[in-house]
This record gives C-alpha cells, sequence and structure tokens, in this order.
C-alpha cells in the first residue's frame, strides 16, 4: 500500500463530504446517531468478539491490566456507548446557532452564527469507545472525522465504524464524512499530518510524547492536552469532612486519569488536623505520600500515618502526572502561595479549593489560569459526559476557542454573518454620468 496516496484519498473524501454535510437537517443527523445506537445493541455480541481478537493480541505483548482494562469492551462499556449515541442526539444542534446579532447606525445588521470547523482529524489511544465518542460529536455538529485509534484496538474500532458507517448509509447521512485510518502502519500518520489543504483541525488524545509528537508534525491547528498535572488547596477555612472526601475521590477513585489530582495544598493553619487524617485513608488504599519538610514533620511520627508510605518530596514531583497512587504534598503560608504554586507546577488542567469562605473561593476562581476550576468538589468532574456534553472529543488546555472537555459546541466556530438593504460604504456607488470618479491608488490596500 502506497501510504502517502491512502492518507490523501482518505482525508479528500472527508473534505469533499463536507458540502453534503452541511446541507443536512439536526433531524437526519439525530436519525442516524439513534440507528447507530440500536446497531450496537444488535451487534453486541459481534462487537465483543472483534474486541476479543485485540485484547488477546495485547495479553501475548505482555499489556499491563490496566492497558487491558481500557481496551475491554464489557457489557457496562457498550451500554455505555450506547447512551453516549443517545445523549449527544438529545442535545440542541449547535450548527446555524446565531450567538449575538446588533445593529449598526448605518442600518446593517451584524451577527455571529456557529458553523463547523470543517474535518478534524483525531488521533487516540487505547480506550475503542472513544471511537464513538467522536464520531457522534462530529455528525452532530456537522464536522467530518479522520478517526485514527491505536493499533492496539485495530478490530474494536474497526466495527465500531462499520457500524456507524451502516447507520449514515440507512439515514441519508454522508458517510464519507466518517473516515477510518485502517492502516496500523504509523508512518501514515506523518502524511496525514502534511494534509492541511484538507484536515481543518487535529486533535491528539494519549500520553504527552504522542501530543509532542503530533505537535511538532502538523500543519494544521492542533488542539492540546499535554497533562493533567491537578492541584487541590485545602484551606484553613475548609470543612473538614468535605475536605477529606474530596482529597480522597480526587486521588483513589481513579488516579490513573488526567482529572485525578497530583499535588495536595494544605494551609499551614489546618494541616496538624488534616494531614494525619487524610495519611490514615490514603494509607489504607495504598498511596504513597511525597511530602515537603513542613508535612514531613507533622507526619513521620504520627500514629495515623503509620500505614502510609511517606517519601520526602524532590523538586520534580511537583510537575509530575503520576497517574498513579503517588500525591505530593506542600503546605503553604496561605492562599496567596497556594495559587503562586499551581501557575508554576500546574499544568492548565483543573485544580480545586475547599473553603467555607466565599471570598476566597471567588478569588480562587478567578485567579487560578485552568481550564476547569472547583469549589468544594473534586476535579474528577471534569469530562464531558459529566458536564452534560453528551461526550467530548478531549480536554484542551490551550488558549483558544476550546478549553476544557470539547463538546458540540466546541466544534464549531462564528463566523460572521451581516443583513444589509442595499448598503455601501462611503456613499462610493456608480457614478452618475457626469461625474468624473478620482480613486486614491494609493489607498487602494487600505480598509
Amino acid at each position: 500500500m502506497d501510504l502517502r496516496v491512502y492518507a490523501e484519498n482518505i482525508s479528500k473524501r472527508a473534505k469533499k463530504s463536507q458540502k453534503d454535510l452541511i446541507k443536512i437537517n439536526t433531524e437526519i443527523k439525530n436519525m442516524a446517531l439513534l440507528r447507530a445506537a440500536e446497531l450496537i445493541i444488535e451487534k453486541k455480541d459481534l462487537i465483543q468478539q472483534e474486541n476479543r481478537k485485540d485484547l488477546e493480541k495485547a495479553e501475548k505483548k505482555g499489556y499491563s491490566k490496566a492497558l487491558l482494562d481500557r481496551l475491554a469492551l464489557n457489557e457496562k462499556r457498550i451500554n455505555g456507548m450506547v447512551q453516549v449515541l443517545k445523549d449527544v442526539a438529545s442535545l440542541p444542534d449547535p450548527v446555524g446557532q446565531i450567538i449575538s446579532m446588533w445593529t449598526r447606525p448605518n442600518g446593517l445588521k451584524i451577527g455571529r452564527m456557529r458553523v463547523p470547523l470543517g474535518t478534524i482529524m483525531i488521533i487516540y489511544e487505547a480506550r475503542p469507545n472513544v471511537t464513538v465518542e467522536a464520531a457522534s460529536l462530529c455528525m452532530k455538529s456537522s464536522n467530518a472525522v479522520i478517526l485514527k485509534g491505536g493499533s492496539e484496538t485495530i478490530n474494536s474500532n474497526k466495527i465500531l465504524v462499520d457500524i456507524l458507517k451502516q447507520a449514515a448509509r440507512e439515514t441519508g447521512f454522508p458517510e464519507d464524512a466518517i473516515q477510518f485510518v485502517e492502516t496500523t502502519e504509523r508512518e501514515v500518520v506523518n502524511y496525514l499530518l502534511q494534509l492541511d489543504q484538507y484536515i481543518d483541525v487535529v486533535i491528539p488524545r494519549g500520553g504527552e510524547s504522542l501530543i509532542r509528537a503530533v505537535s511538532e508534525k502538523a500543519k494544521m491547528p492542533v488542539i492540546k492536552h499535554y497533562k493533567g498535572v491537578c492541584n487541590l488547596y485545602i484551606d484553613n477555612e475548609a470543612d473538614m469532612e468535605k475536605a477529606l472526601n474530596i482529597a480522597y475521590n480526587a486521588k483513589v477513585q481513579r488516579p490513573s486519569v488526567c482529572n485525578a489530582i497530583e499535588n495536595l495544598i494544605v494551609h499551614k493553619d489546618i494541616a496538624e488536623k488534616f494531614l494525619p487524617e487524610i495519611a490514615y485513608y490514603f494509607g489504607k488504599a495504598g498511596v504513597e505520600m511525597r511530602c515537603d519538610q513542613a508535612s514531613l514533620e507533622i507526619l513521620q511520627d504520627h500514629p495515623k500515618a503509620h500505614d502510609t508510605e511517606l517519601v520526602p518530596a524532590e523538586e520534580e514531583d511537583y510537575y509530575e502526572e503520576f497517574l498513579d497512587l503517588i500525591i505530593a504534598v506542600k503546605v503553604v503560608e496561605d492562599i496567596d502561595e497556594a495559587i503562586d504554586f499551581i501557575h508554576k507546577y500546574g499544568s492548565n488542567h483543573s485544580e480545586a479549593i475547599v473553603t467555607e469562605n466565599y471570598t476566597k473561593g471567588m478569588r480562587f476562581i478567578n485567579e487560578v489560569d485552568s481550564s476547569a476550576v472547583y469549589i468544594n468538589a473534586s476535579t474528577r468532574f471534569t469530562d464531558g459526559n459529566e458536564f452534560g456534553l453528551g461526550a467530548e472529543m478531549g480536554i484542551s488546555t490551550d488558549k483558544i476557542h476550546a478549553r476544557g472537555p470539547m463538546g458540540l459546541e466546541e466544534l464549531t466556530i462564528p463566523k460572521f454573518i451581516i443583513f444589509g438593504d442595499g448598503q455601501i460604504r462611503d456613499n462610493f456607488g456608480i457614478p452618475k454620468e457626469e461625474e468624473n470618479v478620482e480613486i486614491n491608488k494609493e489607498a487602494c490596500d487600505l480598509r
């Protein structure tokens, strides 16, 4: 197979489908999504059969239990994909939505209307349910999508794409708007990343090395999510029960995901009360605490921390995305130091404060520069479905039009629309026969 030709062919088909996508109505989009949901239920056994092929191959390669779990499409996850399709179908269609309108003194009505980004390529690893999440959001937002999953889930992804394409054919949705990279050859990605004449945006969803590689090679814009170094600050005016539950949930519930906390920041006035309590629960869960000098002095001889692994923290620990049962701890003087700490070590993903002081809470959400900022809640909620977006294309930590979990609106962009009644600028219209018109050629390049 000529990978360069292959990459160009699927990109061209996706690009060409855009003119058909913009013509179809919301009803057709919803019909396609709901039909896909029905087909996934009907073909559940076939999906699991194809998924077993991927799992067997992964087991032979010695993949970890955690990765095997991410690859698996069990009953719960299949039902989850069905629900995603139904949820996205139930959401308002953002395409064509006029989000603002104003009238100028000359009578022109100027507005902004949401339109699709165009062709989106998503590159993702491990989780085959991303295939359905990404495709469903692109279908509802009238974007063409090129799906490039990992080689470890090639069979699972292919059967899911076949189902989505069948649903498209049966409902009048443009089938070519759903493209799937069937080859597992890595070189094909390098060719795709050069095709900015066909692909408008690329979204890498995976480890930091993947995202950096894509960002370096892509000619088109890249929406990035580098690391999830999430921080939790326990204020001296925190409710103890809330603080313990939030800290435990944000670290322990699912430590291998990007919205789990990696740094625990504690006000000095509450540290002697809070740290031994959370250390006790962290110890029972097997969490290693990498402590600064102040927290180590509080915990190292405390009876409640006897079963907790305590390690002196190094500077680099506070930058680390552990994705494991490890947390770095820092005791601070006040909220100013906590915010400075987050600005220095955080990755602009998700941060939280636990406090009963309204002014401090509002100051925290105003001054902390991240894509999601919480007061008295776990960072584990940073997720498209939890936010009511139906699903997500990923979580953007970039400072562009899309920031945080990317749902339907984030897959559109405003364009200006102008309604007139014959207005012309500076009354410069067709001259009358008796008039001589002199054009200032030096001003021709000016607006």
